[in-house]
Parts: C-alpha cells; structure tokens; sequence
C-alpha cells in the first residue's frame, strides 16, 4: 500500500512539473507579445491616455489588429517577409514605412514592398572629411 502511496505522488509532482512548465511557457508568449506590442513600433502604451469614453478601447483595438495583421503576414507572405529581412526591427521597419509614405504615393502595398525590395541600398558608415 505504501509503494501505491509513493507512486502516486511522484505521478502527481510530475503532473505538477507539466503545469508549471506550460504556465511559464504561456507567461513568456505574453510577455513577448506585450513587449512587441509597448516596445517595437505599435506605441501601445501610449494610447491608453487619450479620449474619453471609448477611445482608448478603439485604439487598442486598432493596434492588436495592426499586430494580427502583420502576424499573419509574417507567416503567409513571401514580399512581406523579404522586407522585414531588410528592415530587421519592428522600430526600422515602421519607422521606413513611415518616411517612404511621406514623400512617395503608391497605389497599393503590393507596390510599396516591391519598391522597398528594388530600391533597398543598407547605410554603410562612410567617413567624412
């Protein structure tokens, strides 16, 4: 009976182990996501003080389906994915989409990426005189 006993309770610290492993497992997949969302590009934090009523629910509406949008891009879309080789961060990479569409028009995405992949030249450091 008390090997039975014993059993037991190494099966259930197992069982245990299992479930500290994959809460922790599901805490590192949300913080990640929540430093992408605060850190690289979507600002999120940012909007949580503007507005009043509803705003604020708006723009975090906004930003998580600007996140799901390029999520699934990233993993769907071989154009998207050549372009986020190129700008490596989410921060370079917003901040180009930014600069670009400030001076040039294009008449759809598919256009604009294309250009970034034709046009992309990588900064060198020159030394200047």
């Amino acid at each position: 009976m008390a090997q039975k006993a014993a059993t037991l309770e190494i099966s259930e610290l197992m069982q245990i182990l299992r479930d500290v492993k994959a809460g922790r497992s599901r805490w590192k997949v949300e913080n990640e996501g929540n430093n992408v969302l605060k850190n690289h590009g979507y600002n999120l934090e940012h909007n949580f003080g503007h507005g009043q009523n509803h705003l604020c629910e708006f723009l975090l509406s906004l930003n998580l389906l600007a996140f799901l949008f390029h999520t699934v891009l990233d993993l769907v879309n071989y154009t998207y994915q050549k372009v986020r080789e190129l700008l490596a961060t989410r921060t370079s990479f917003f901040n180009d989409i930014r600069t670009l569409l400030k001076f040039i028009w294009f008449k759809s995405w598919s256009e604009f990426f294309l250009f970034i992949l034709a046009e992309y030249i990588p900064l060198t450091k020159g030394y200047s005189s």
